[in-house]
């Protein structure tokens, strides 16, 4: 068992992925607290908002496998796919959802407010715009990078 702990612990891309991932929800949360002069530590893991966390995980694995197996490996030809459906899903699928979320809202809140009634409020920040995509990206290939040197 020990042993297996220490291949996993030697595993850059999966390192790379994760530092990724936390580098990004840091930004948002150090974002968060410059804003609105208060931690909150729920940003460390929320979904939505600048930089991509998802598209900063996918990417630095994809960078990370690229450079400890090779672009013509078949790790990195699944990673980059994974890669880029997470990133098309988060712009694309996951945006709409949000822009609807909040026509939602909107319309709930007309629809209680007439009767006096209180309902819980859909969350908006859902998705990504290409700008917090590409953000997430840049952040990925850079740690990527820095991870396999």
């Amino acid at each position: 068992m020990g042993a297996e702990l220490a291949l996993l612990g030697s595993n850059r891309p999966l390192w790379a992925a994760a530092l990724g991932w936390f580098i990004a929800q840091l930004i948002k949360t150090l974002a968060s607290l410059s804003k609105d002069k208060k931690l909150n530590l729920g940003h460390l893991v929320a979904s939505g908002g600048m930089p991509s966390s998802h598209s900063a995980l996918v990417v630095g694995l994809a960078t990370a496998i690229a450079r400890v197996d090779g672009l013509q490996s078949t790790p990195f030809a699944l990673a980059a796919v994974f890669a880029g459906v997470v990133m098309y899903d988060a712009a694309g699928v996951r945006l709409a959802v949000s822009r609807q979320a909040r026509i939602l809202n909107l319309m709930l809140e007309d629809f209680f407010h007439e009767r006096g009634l209180r309902e819980q409020r859909l969350r908006e920040l859902i998705g990504h715009t290409p700008t917090q995509v590409f953000a997430g990206a840049f952040v990925g290939i850079v740690v990527g990078v820095l991870m396999t040197r």
